[in-house]
């Protein structure tokens, strides 16, 4: 992914700016942790909560994490209306996500955004860093989206592996073979979701109840848009 790095970087820089180095987070859709992993990195006196639906994820992240006090991982859907009272607290100084909440409907997506909004304390901040696109520009979209599929097959040519090789490799593993299978139960091949404008995040976080939101990150392709309680 291009520039996965630098919008993580951003991120923490928000974090600190905002909550400063002691933060408690919600890794939300948290994966195999990416963002946990950095948080740590950068801030080791912070305290984490992650939660996805995904059961093969989950156990690598579970892995990646063991035996580290600092992080508590939740299996929950976030579709399901009761999945914060799952969390192992009742507020965070910082709900953060990448490229995950693209999996939902601008309708549960919205509906989330009000959970969070709850759960995120005064003066905290919720960051979403995802595929945001303005179908007001689909010349620029196409040749966005041209240039980035050909860097993906120049590294495919390259070696790299892509996502359905990826879950190929997963579901040969012996200790990812059966939580994979349970994720293709789950999803199958990919969730079905949307991918509303930068805009449209912020004005749904402000009708949640959020008191400013805005772009502070964005390539080609991708905006980091952060909303402060």
């Amino acid at each position: 992914m291009p520039d996965r790095e630098e919008r993580f970087r951003v991120m923490l820089d928000m974090v600190e700016a905002t909550v400063g180095p002691e933060p408690r987070v919600l890794d939300l859709a948290c994966g195999t942790g990416s963002i946990t992993d950095r948080l740590f990195r950068r801030f080791p006196k912070a305290t984490s909560t992650g939660v996805d639906l995904d059961p093969a994820l989950l156990t690598i992240a579970e892995g990646y994490f063991a035996g580290d006090e600092r992080v508590t991982f939740v299996t929950a859907d976030l579709k399901d209306p009761d999945w914060v009272t799952r969390l192992p607290y009742g507020s965070y100084d910082a709900v953060l996500t990448a490229t995950a909440l693209h999996w939902l409907h601008s309708g549960p997506l919205a509906t989330l955004y009000g959970q969070l909004a709850r759960i995120v304390r005064d003066g905290g901040v919720f960051m979403n860093a995802d595929h945001m696109i303005d179908h007001t520009t689909p010349r620029i979209n196409a040749a966005e989206r041209a240039q980035r599929h050909a860097q993906m097959d120049r590294a495919k040519a390259a070696g790299a592996v892509d996502w359905s090789e990826w879950w190929g490799l997963a579901a040969q593993d012996p200790v990812l073979a059966g939580p994979t299978a349970r994720r293709y139960e789950i999803y199958g091949e990919h969730a079905d979701g949307e991918m509303p404008s930068a805009r449209w995040h912020a004005e749904t976080l402000l009708t949640a109840g959020f008191g400013e939101s805005r772009a502070v990150w964005s390539s080609p392709s991708d905006t980091l848009l952060l909303a402060l309680k």
